[in-house]
């Protein structure tokens, strides 16, 4: 299970903002095929990613564990344990965190593609596939993935201040309350002296 890791290309002046990443991606795939991993690693380190490799799910799995990663490319004809099966395992332990998923399908096999998308995954790739296209998608969708991570970090934010608000609100209600009921006390008390001033006022005359 070998990283590729390259020096990061120089993205063009004109490139589009969406996909210029402050960091390298890492990006781990999971392909049965010695020779198709071997290829897609070295294109994809070229295009100034980070990648892990893994032959089966079991070992993706094992990997996550120690490596986080951004994007998982899953190919679809995985046997040992089948690429949607392995999504979901990978889903249920949290190892992937926020990392897109994205399923690598034949051409021909829109109905796996169909299945992929319906479990879950962010995107499919036809094979076989441009590497500038899929560098572009690819940075797309981290893009969408980090302004979603920060809108949730954002809203999270929000309801703890609420919160805070609502604890603050409460305390201040509280104390608002004793100060009415120490009020009441004090008018009480200076009715009392009053009527006392005038039984004795009375008295003396």
């Amino acid at each position: 299970m070998p990283f590729f890791k390259r020096n990061h290309r120089r993205l063009p002046d004109n490139a589009p903002d969406m996909i210029r990443s402050p960091r390298r991606l890492r990006v781990l795939l999971i392909d049965e095929n010695p020779t198709a991993r071997a290829v897609v690693a070295r294109r994809l380190s070229h295009l100034g990613y980070d990648v892990a490799l893994a032959e089966h799910g079991f070992a993706a799995i094992n990997l996550l564990v120690t490596h986080p990663v951004d994007v998982i490319l899953i190919d679809m004809a995985l046997t040992m344990l089948p690429a949607i099966a392995t999504m979901q395992k990978i889903r249920a332990t949290n190892l992937g965190g926020t990392a897109c998923f994205v399923m690598l399908t034949g051409r021909l096999d829109s109905r796996s593609t169909v299945e992929a998308l319906a479990a879950g995954a962010d995107d499919h790739v036809v094979k076989p596939f441009d590497f500038d296209v899929l560098d572009v998608r690819l940075r797309h969708l981290c893009q969408r993935a980090e302004t979603l991570g920060a809108l949730a970090r954002h809203n999270a934010e929000l309801d703890a201040r609420i919160a805070r608000r609502a604890v603050e609100l409460g305390e201040t209600r509280e104390t608002l309350r004793e100060l009415q009921v120490d009020r009441a006390r004090l008018v009480s008390s200076i009715q009392a002296l009053h009527d006392e001033v005038e039984r004795l006022s009375a008295a003396r005359n």
